[in-house]
């Protein structure tokens, strides 16, 4: 398990609000905007990063974490595996505090990188069937 349920109530209740969702777009089908919303609902500031850059949820999106003028406390990944090391590793480089990667997101390579350089971090959990449960 990538995450202990401590390392899990730490980056919910703990490392800060400011959520960065790599992926996030308007496509409502699409699970990043759902699990944004539960965050949002949950007092998080939610950040898209998404090529197009657009809008969601009433926040300003950036094409990049690079791009974001402003800290970063977790960056929330919802790209498929072979792409999610390289978001973890510009997660390390913008600042981050920690990083979550998505269920079925599993990159231990990446998961060793991170926790190396001080992160946090969490794998193949959902963040939105996670902070509920913290009651």
């Amino acid at each position: 398990m990538y995450g202990d349920a401590a390392t899990v109530r730490r980056i919910l209740t703990g490392t800060g609000d400011t959520w960065a969702v790599v992926g996030l777009s308007n496509n409502t089908a699409r699970a990043a905007y759902g699990v944004a919303a539960v965050l949002k609902q949950f007092g998080k500031r939610v950040v898209p990063v998404h090529p197009k850059a657009e809008p969601v949820h009433g926040e300003q999106g950036y094409a990049s974490l690079a791009e974001i003028p402003f800290p970063v406390d977790v960056v929330d990944v919802f790209v498929n595996s072979e792409l999610a090391g390289a978001v973890a590793d510009e997660a390390v480089a913008a600042g981050a505090k920690a990083v979550w990667f998505q269920l079925a997101v599993v990159d231990e390579a990446a998961y060793e990188r991170t926790r190396a350089a001080g992160l946090e971090m969490v794998m193949d959990r959902c963040p939105a069937i996670e902070i509920p449960r913290l009651g």
